[in-house]
Formats: structure tokens, C-alpha cells, sequence
């Protein structure tokens, strides 16, 4: 498999360069030269295949001969060695629950996947690999667990003071050894642009051997069609899902829409969103306007211009007909938001994250004109991590997992950074 940017000025690579580099060298996205199709012997023994095995046979295509089978099969068990169940909620909603992995969130998969891609990788090369990661929350933690101890590995995250959660902030900033946070004083677009600005900076791209691990790098983004997978499994419906996504840097939805594209049965998608709604503004109007991030209370989501939205156009060759009819856009305010976490929990039990939240009060807008369909939401973060907004809705407080007590306990290490690149450039240099 070969692997091309999105901006059409740079070489095609393999999945080794692809994953090394991050971004390519016009700063465009690495996107799959082809897509390929699910066997359909896949497709039919699909509720019977071990997550393990699964795994191994999305993921190989994609991989090529970069890394060995029997490494990449090993690769595959240990990224998805945990639970992913779907949970119902109402007769017609349940929830994917993607947060039983070790920093509670969906994207343990992928930085799972990442880790021990580039690990392979850099046994491979004598320069320490240095990977530079934005979070918006989860993201952070998500990369730092995955990536801790790992040799010849460095890793850096950029993070906005103020705008994550005090358990999101732990888990990137409290585990020392090759993980080093940098706090910075703006929002996620400025931390994410900041990351952008270095991988076009030639004096740094030559100090150090650069790659990121956000949605941008095809590692961490393609194994998230696994998730789509891993609930057909378990879909108790003849017909399929309506899927609904919270969405943020949209790595997430266009991974499942890549899955959809390989021949995975999904009846619909719906992005939702919160305020920070671009690309649900594009799906309602054909007009695209990257817009100022706006902080919300599901901050994992608050992305302005969000990276994989050229991944989703590129899916669909620009066609705004055949998006808009494969996915319907939501904006959820914060105040729906908080109002369907209160009565969703009253009413069955159920406590959704504020980002699950969004995707819960999409879907039930959604299928409220479709009573014969059944949907599945994407709950993407444990609702422990947002202590500040669930606790008050629900009068009482969120029991801390027994993995999150130790972690809670250590001390925060992070190092102040000015929203401007002068800083980070001098930093980066500096290592």
C-alpha cells in the first residue's frame, strides 16, 4: 500500500514512511492509494472473528510489508486487549462504550497502534524518533500511556492551560520518563497550528526526526475502524446502525466512513457536534468556513478547522451531494448537552460523557422522524474524566476507577508555553 498527500506536491510512501513522517512534506495528509474492499468470507464470519484476528485482517492491507505478520499480529492483540461493548440505552439507542482501555477513551486504540507501529519501526534507525502530538483531551493521555517506555521513542504533547479536564491533565502531564507536556496558553487550533508550523520548519524536521501522533498520522487513524467492527459484531438488529459520532478533528467519523467505504453495512452517520460546528454547517449548506475554536463543555471537541474533513472529501472525490446523503450534521448547544446527560440518567440509568451526550441528543433528533431504525452512539470518554460538568447533573459524585487512584496522586509536570512559534521552535531546538 502506498500512501499520497492530500496537497499532491509531495512522493507517494509506504506505511513505514507514512507513519515515521506524520505529515508530509507539502504539510498535506497521507491518504491510501486505494481503499481496499473487505473479503466478503470476512464479512460473513465477522460475529464469529476474535478482536485479535479482526484487527490483524483490517489493518494488514494498510500496513503491507512495512512490518512482518506475525509482528503485526502481535501488534493488532495487544492494541485491542480490552472490551469494547455495546451497551443499550433506550429501545432504539445504544452506546458503543469505547472507554475501557487503559486512559479511558477511545483513542487508546489508535495511540495503542501507534506505539508499537513506530516501536517496531525504531529499532530500525539509530535517531531517537520524537513524536509531536496537539490535544484537544484525550488525545494527550491517550498518546502518553501508549507511548511510555517505549525505546527510542520521545514524545511531546502541546496542550491548552485551562481547557482539559483535571484527570485528562494527569494522565499527560504525571508520568515523566519520555513524555513531556507543554502547557499552552491559547486553545486546541493554536496548539494545533503550532504543531503544523514545525513539521514545515526545516531547521527543526533536520534536528529532529519528526511524526505525530493526532488523527493526522494514518497510524493512529486508521485502526479506529476497528470500533465499527467491534459493534456490527455484536449489532443485535437484522438492519444496520444508525452511527452517531461526536466530532472534534473528525479522525474518529472518517474512519468509520473508511470502514463504510470497505464495505461494512451502516445505514447512516451523524456528526455531532457542539458549537464548534464547521463541517455540520458544510453538510447543512455545501459551503466549508473554518471558524475560531469556542470552548464548551465537551472540550474534546473543540476544533474549528478540523484536519480529517480533507480525508472526508478526498473519501468522497469533493462531493457534497454524496456526503450529505450518507451523513446529516447536528450542532448540540452545551445547555442540550447538560440537559441530556440529567435526563438520560434519570430516565434509565445510563450516564453519558458530555461528549456522548452531543452524539445521544443528535441521535434521538435524528431517528425521531425514523421510528423502525435502531442507532448506536459512539461514547467515547468515561464520564469520570468530567467530574465538573457530570456530577451536578446527576447530584451525585463519579466513582474514580480504581486505575486512575495512583495516577490522581502524582504530580503534575508541564512546562509553560506561549501560543506563538518563536517558543516552540526554540524549545524543539533546544533537545
Amino acid at each position: 500500500m502506498q500512501y499520497y498527500s492530500l496537497k499532491h506536491q509531495a512522493p507517494r510512501v509506504d506505511f513505514r514512511a507514512a507513519t515515521i513522517a506524520g505529515q508530509a512534506p507539502d504539510s498535506g495528509l497521507y491518504f491510501p492509494e486505494t481503499v481496499p474492499r473487505f473479503a466478503p468470507e470476512l464479512l460473513q464470519s465477522l460475529k464469529t472473528l476474535p478482536k485479535a484476528e479482526l484487527a490483524f485482517q483490517v489493518m494488514q492491507p494498510y500496513v503491507g510489508t512495512t512490518i512482518p505478520a506475525a509482528e503485526l499480529a502481535r501488534i493488532c492483540a495487544d492494541t485491542v486487549d480490552f472490551p469494547f461493548p455495546v451497551v443499550p440505552v433506550t429501545a432504539q439507542i445504544a452506546a458503543l462504550e469505547l472507554f475501557h482501555g487503559p486512559t479511558l477513551a477511545f483513542k487508546d486504540v489508535g495511540a495503542r497502534f501507534m506505539s508499537r507501529c513506530l516501536g517496531y519501526f525504531s529499532r530500525q534507525q539509530t535517531k531517537t524518533i520524537t513524536v509531536l502530538v496537539a490535544t484537544s483531551g484525550d488525545t494527550g493521555g491517550a498518546v502518553a500511556n501508549g507511548f511510555l517506555g517505549v525505546e527510542g521513542v520521545e514524545v511531546v504533547i502541546l496542550y491548552p492551560a485551562g481547557k482539559v479536564s483535571p484527570v485528562q491533565e494527569q494522565q499527560l502531564t504525571a508520568l515523566g520518563q519520555n513524555i513531556t507536556a507543554l502547557e499552552v496558553q491559547g486553545d486546541f487550533d493554536d496548539c494545533q497550528q503550532l504543531v503544523k508550523q514545525a513539521f514545515t520548519d526545516a531547521a527543526v524536521t533536520s534536528h529532529l526526526t519528526l511524526t505525530s501522533a493526532n488523527s493526522i498520522n494514518v497510524a493512529r487513524w486508521l485502526p479506529q475502524q476497528l470500533y465499527y467492527l467491534y459493534a456490527w459484531q455484536q449489532w443485535p438488529h437484522p438492519e444496520p446502525p444508525v452511527v452517531a459520532v461526536p466530532s472534534g478533528n473528525f479522525g474518529n467519523l472518517c474512519a468509520g466512513l473508511l470502514a463504510y467505504a470497505s464495505g461494512l453495512p451502516v445505514a447512516h452517520f451523524v456528526a455531532a457536534c457542539n458549537a464548534n460546528d464547521s463541517v455540520a454547517s458544510y453538510l447543512r449548506t455545501g459551503d466549508f468556513a473554518a471558524k475560531a475554536a469556542v470552548a464548551t463543555i465537551s472540550n474534546a471537541m473543540d476544533v474549528g478547522n478540523p484536519s480529517n474533513f480533507t480525508r472526508i472529501l478526498e473519501l468522497f472525490a469533493q462531493s457534497h451531494a454524496t456526503i450529505s446523503s450518507l451523513i446529516s450534521g447536528y450542532t448540540v448547544t452545551d445547555a442540550a448537552t447538560s440537559a441530556t446527560i440529567r435526563q438520560v440518567h434519570q430516565q434509565t440509568g445510563y450516564l453519558l460523557d458530555p461528549h456522548g451526550a452531543v452524539a445521544f441528543h443528535a441521535l434521538a433528533d435524528y431517528l425521531q422522524t425514523r421510528p423502525g431504525q435502531h442507532g448506536l452512539l459512539l461514547e467515547t470518554a468515561h464520564p469520570v474524566k468530567f467530574p465538573d460538568v457530570v456530577e451536578p447533573l446527576i447530584d451525585q459524585p463519579v466513582a474514580l476507577p480504581e486505575s486512575l487512584a495512583d495516577l490522581m496522586r502524582q504530580p503534575k509536570r508541564s512546562i509553560p508555553l506561549a501560543p506563538r512559534y518563536e517558543e516552540l521552535r526554540e524549545y524543539l531546538l533546544s533537545r
